[in-house]
């Protein structure tokens, strides 16, 4: 099992270096290994040529157990996230371009989008705190405690699932959500859905949970 998780992290880090996800060393993945164990990405290491072998192993306290180098520098991130869900065992967290674009420009981006409204329940930006700090894992924490992902003011964005393809996936969604939205504001200002309709697609996301 352990080894099939680190392929899966690695493999998924490709997938976020190739599809301009991240650069250099930028951007973190975690998966539980198990009820104490936590799986994460090494601090400063290229994400796109990761080998299983680079993974660090801590516990839910931080502790490092394993691994040749020293944990995500974003690590409080994940483990203050994954405690306040126990539901979801992986973290994304990426710097898609043009989701951190759409942060900067304080623009609405819930509620128009109806797939993304069924897919991640709200669209929502977090608000700006320094990187690496403890205040932004507590921001994101706290934004995740009903939804699966955000976008990270000035940053990134973070995505959670049970499993690293699942986190991968939001990931995808949310930068592909931001393309659009950008494209429709620059030529105009899109209208959100109908207040009665959001609502209705706000159940149906409440209902797939």
């Amino acid at each position: 099992m352990e080894h099939a998780l680190r392929e899966d992290i690695v493999r998924h880090c490709r997938f976020l270096h190739q599809r301009g996800y991240l650069a250099a060393n930028d951007g973190n993945v975690s998966v539980r290994l198990d009820a104490k164990r936590l799986l994460v990405t090494p601090s400063g290491v290229h994400k796109g040529f990761l080998e299983p072998d680079d993974l660090v192993m801590v516990d839910l306290r931080g502790k490092k157990l394993s691994g040749k180098g020293q944990p995500t520098g974003e690590l409080s991130l994940h483990l203050r996230t994954l405690a306040q869900r126990p539901d979801m065992s992986a973290v994304v967290h990426a710097h898609p371009p043009v989701a951190i674009a759409m942060s900067l420009t304080k623009r609405r981006l819930d509620g128009i989008l109806p797939e993304v409204t069924l897919s991640l329940g709200k669209l929502q930006v977090v608000p700006y705190a320094r990187p690496l700090s403890d205040q932004l894992a507590r921001n994101v924490a706290h934004a995740l405690s009903h939804f699966n992902a955000a976008i990270l003011e000035r940053h990134g964005t973070v995505a959670l699932g049970r499993t690293v393809a699942e986190a991968y996936g939001l990931t995808e969604r949310v930068e592909h959500a931001s393309q659009v939205l950008w494209s429709a504001y620059a030529v105009s200002t899109p209208k959100p859905v109908p207040a009665k309709e959001h609502r209705a697609l706000l159940r149906m996301y409440e209902e797939s949970r």
